[in-house]
């Protein structure tokens, strides 16, 4: 023992030494720069006209965010569908950041802006934001090109995307646009119909003039007019889309990140414009063409002409600015086509066009901070000359294997071109082979019950870029057709949009809807265990005109949404042709159709690109060199205490746990643990209690030997615990959570697990630890098919492999339910009643006392009790009384001497004896005319736990 205290004290220098210059290296590798400039903000209200003919104004709520140093140039910056100002304020404060004069407003029927909807009218919308150019182009802080003329670009997302593409193609001033997760055609984006008489050779399928022929997207549809009369958020939660490089295990919510997404919150303004009445705050004309649509499923000459009037491909022919196109690979509002249809349009006219599909969109979430840095980078090279090129490629994000906590991992793929463009390569296409043969289809009555594909205005709620709702797909039986290729011998990357060519006829007898045929084809990604998967959630809708009642059949050309899919070797793909989409207008007649290929061969997209990589600075290689150093001699110095330090008490060989004098201290005069010292033995199962901060985690962290005491110590079987120390072998522990290989079983997960540790396979005792655990044949199952409560038990039994004598568990029932704890609570007095021992750290004060044998209670570093539970939850003195007059009792307890905490909860009276004893007081009740039904200890260890820490 002096040995190891003398060299424990040489060695502390050096361990000083090795934290100091870790924490130096790890500062000056993180610190990237200054703190973010200041940035100042101006609110204004600025009048615009009504309308063109109109002498009245109505007024714009806006802000205006000024860089530190100004003139600068601007950018615009409008707001999705029911947001305001406030949806975009994180962006618009970043882009000030970078140097930009940002106006941010909330446009006519939002926020506190007045005027009705007009649904980016040009006569409305697109004429409001001129008028805002105009104004800043008076800003002595704004750059100009000429009088009357800024130097600006605009960017938004959605509603705000289409305002950018629709006032760039009137108004020469603006200077560069990058449109977010926008439309091009608006009836095509509410009533698409992709079936083609041709093929069609695109990465995304383009909108045409088939809106007429469309199939109503009612879902959508109906959250976007509820946006409009509630002045609601059309797509609900602001999540941010995962991004490469990033382990969301949550996405990041952010309020006012979002271009199209941040909600209102309670008490945020709502729109002052006038009321419509059952229009909301909606232009009359733009109401009656969604009452037409939602009324009959179909759009007549006049709603068509209203979706026209409010859509960008009305002027794409016009826009000339260098434009950064940006779409989400998770988005069944507005799809890839859409976007697809603006690169093409634009870039006909000779303009600059790059094009970005991200892992987000309105199903999965806005663009996340670093993408709106390259939104920021393309407005710095075009606005200000600043910084690289960003050029005219096509970057889209691969969503990869999923990992145990659920995140999806992701690789961002850039090509030199967009594909088709001008100065592009063409599409590579893929033939994959189908298997054909003819099935009949039955559309119900009434287009109920129907097929689930989408969740919309939910997906991003729901999970991580969509990655769940992607898997709740739900075909009815006898109303889908399905037709499957073989399994992949290699990874096939789609990339675009599909196309398939299909046979339908009528099933004679059968009525053919006067409306038409409608039809729903989707392409799922199909795994070996027939797990499918629907990329993007996205279906393509069918609307088959004048199909023939004799069964005579029809050909047509199907384009799938476009989607971003890497299909693994021992996949299929499925084509899978429904009559019915909950999404969706479905055909309310009841009838049947046949449905197989006209062609064997499903026309696939490939891009080819390479992985984006980033240049590492030298800053981090040296920052990489000096962690590795500093690792390095903590390994040295670590060997050597281990082997200075090592001793073994043979007195305490046969005792599980004991804890001597312990204390942790950290600089600055924090002690997190001080004079700690208990006791463990075999058989018990110990419950570790204290509130936040009390030294729990410190002191599991130092008995782990991943934290060194600043003195006293702790012994495990006599033998000193250290970083390191071979007696940590026999602990076993379930603390900072364990990770599994979801595509594994769990009895594999656990076979890997104890090979990692390069002990004999003869010592894991894997059928003992399963038994206890309680898993049963689920151990066989795949993990990510597990529970919450089989995950912990997983981990559990993970933990008592070998055996170990002594298992150190915290917050083993964290997330379960009570019938899971119940069974883990069965699962720790098994294990203890073999002559083993259980440390168990929790805040569920109820299920220590049910669980635990003993129990330490720790307060601000201190040990404050220890003793049996029994013990602990008595000792408090307390007492309870069931009377007939609980009002009366009180005021005779308060009267004894020595009695305190008297409370009345119904019929019965609790209160602190306080070593008076129970018989007198229960005297003292009987001769004040109280009834006593029932008397005894009031054992409760929450009482005792509050009293001990004095809350």
């Amino acid at each position: 023992m002096a040995l190891s205290s003398r060299f424990r004290g040489r060695w502390s220098l050096p361990a000083l030494v090795v934290l100091v210059a870790l924490v130096g290296a790890v500062v000056v590798w993180a610190r990237q720069g200054d703190d973010p400039p200041p940035v100042t903000k101006r609110d204004a209200v600025i009048d615009v006209p009504e309308s063109p003919d109109s002498d009245r104004a109505i007024q714009l709520d806006t802000t205006l965010y000024l860089p530190e140093r100004t003139p600068a140039p601007a950018v615009l910056l409008p707001h999705g569908f029911g947001g305001s100002k406030d949806s975009v304020a994180t962006q618009a404060t970043e882009l000030a950041q970078r140097g930009f004069v940002v106006l941010a407003y909330s446009a006519r029927g939002f926020g506190r802006s007045s005027g009705q909807i007009a649904l980016n009218s040009l006569d409305h919308e697109v004429r409001d934001a001129q008028k805002l150019l105009d104004w800043l182009a008076t800003r002595e802080e704004v750059r100009t090109d000429a009088a009357g003329d800024p130097r600006v670009g605009v960017t938004g997302g959605s509603y705000g995307g289409a305002l950018a593409l629709s006032l760039a193609g009137v108004d020469r001033r603006v200077d560069t646009i990058a449109p977010v997760i926008t439309f091009n055609d608006l009836g095509q984006a509410l009533l698409p119909n992709a079936a083609r008489t041709d093929p069609v050779d695109t990465t995304s399928p383009s909108p045409g003039a088939f809106a007429e022929d469309g199939v109503f997207k009612r879902s959508w549809a109906g959250i976007f007019f509820s946006a409009g009369l509630s002045g609601g958020d059309l797509a609900g939660p602001g999540q941010e889309a995962q991004e490469p490089g990033q382990d969301n295990d949550g996405q990041a919510l952010n309020d006012a990140s979002a271009a199209n997404t941040a909600p209102q919150q309670q008490g945020a303004p709502r729109p002052s414009g006038p009321v419509n009445g059952a229009c909301g705050r909606f232009q009359a004309d733009v109401c009656a063409a969604y009452t037409d649509v939602a009324t009959t499923g179909q759009a007549s000459a006049r709603t068509l002409e209203v979706l026209r009037r409010s859509s960008p491909a009305t002027v794409t022919n016009r826009i000339t600015q260098p434009t950064m196109i940006v779409q989400g690979e998770q988005d069944t509002l507005f799809g890839l086509d859409q976007a697809d249809a603006n690169a093409r349009q634009i870039a006909a006219n000779g303009a600059k066009v790059k094009v970005v599909w991200y892992s987000g969109g309105h199903d999965g979430g806005s663009p996340g901070p670093d993408l709106r840095g390259r939104i920021a980078d393309w407005m710095a090279f075009h606005l200000d000359g600043k910084g690289s090129d960003p050029g005219v490629g096509f970057e889209y994000t691969v969503v990869g294997a999923f990992r145990s906590s659920g995140s999806p991992s992701l690789r961002n793929v850039i090509a030199p071109h967009y594909p088709g463009l001008p100065g592009g390569d063409p599409v590579e296409r893929r033939a994959v082979a189908l298997a054909d043969r003819e099935q009949t289809v039955v559309n119900p009555a009434g287009g109920n019950p129907a097929a689930v594909s989408s969740l919309p205005g939910l997906g991003s709620a729901l999970s991580r870029s969509s990655s769940i709702s992607s898997r709740l797909s739900i075909d009815l039986p006898g109303q889908a057709a399905v037709f499957a290729s073989e399994p992949f011998t290699s990874q096939v990357l789609l990339t675009g949009a599909s196309t398939a060519r299909l046979r339908v006829a009528a099933v004679p007898g059968q009525p053919v809807p006067a409306e038409g045929a409608v039809l729903f084809a989707k392409l799922y990604d199909a795994d070996a265990n027939g797990v499918r998967t629907l990329p993007g959630s996205a279906v393509a809708p069918i609307r088959i005109r004048n199909l023939p009642a004799d069964g005579t059949p029809v050909d047509v050309t199907v384009t799938l949404p476009g989607a971003v899919r890497p299909v693994e070797s021992d996949h299929r793909l499925q084509l899978v042709v429904s009559t019915t989409d909950q999404a969706y207008a479905n055909a309310a007649q009841p009838t049947a159709y046949r449905i197989s290929l006209a062609s064997p061969d499903l026309s696939v997209p490939v891009v080819a690109g390479v992985n984006a990589t980033s240049d590492v600075p030298t800053e981090a290689l040296w920052g990489i060199a000096i962690v590795l150093i500093v690792c390095l001699i903590a390994a040295v110095v670590a060997w050597f205490r281990r082997r200075l330090a090592a001793d073994v008490d043979p007195d305490l060989a046969g005792v599980p746990l004991v804890i001597s004098g312990l204390t942790k201290s950290y600089p600055g005069g924090l002690t997190a643990v001080k004079d700690l010292s208990f006791r463990v033995e075999h058989g018990q199962v110990l419950g570790l209690l204290g509130p936040n901060g009390a030294g729990k985690t410190t002191t599991l962290r130092m008995l782990m030997g991943l934290i060194t005491p600043s003195e006293g110590e702790i012994r495990v079987f006599g033998h000193r615990i250290s970083s390191g120390a071979p007696v940590l072998s026999r602990i076993g522990s379930f603390v900072e959570g364990s990770g599994f290989l979801p595509h594994l079983s769990g009895h594999a997960n656990l076979r890997l697990y104890w090979a990692a540790t390069g002990r004999p396979a003869e010592q894991a005792h894997f059928d003992e630890a399963l038994e206890i655990a309680g898993l049963g044949d689920a151990v066989h199952r795949r993990v990510r098919t597990y529970s919450q409560g089989m995950r912990q038990r997983l981990a559990i039994a993970q933990a008592m492999l070998g055996l170990p004598d002594l298992l150190v568990l915290d917050e083993p029932t964290n997330g379960l339910d009570p019938p899971q704890i119940h069974q883990m609570r069965e699962v720790l007095r098994r294990y203890a009643a073999a002559g083993r021992t259980v440390l168990v750290s929790s805040h569920l004060l109820a299920e220590v006392e049910q669980t635990c044998s003993h129990v330490v209670v720790m307060h601000k570093g201190t040990l404050v009790a220890a003793g049996p539970v029994e013990e602990i939850a008595t000792g408090s003195g307390e007492a309870s009384f069931r009377v007939d007059q609980p009002e009366e009792a009180a005021t005779v307890l308060r009267g004894l001497v020595g009695v305190h905490g008297v409370a009345v909860d119904g019929e019965q009276v609790h209160a602190s004896l306080n070593g008076t004893p129970r018989a007198e007081a229960l005297q003292a009740l009987v001769k004040a005319g109280v009834a006593v039904d029932q008397a005894g200890p009031r054992r409760r260890l929450e009482d005792a736990f509050l009293e001990l820490v004095g809350e």
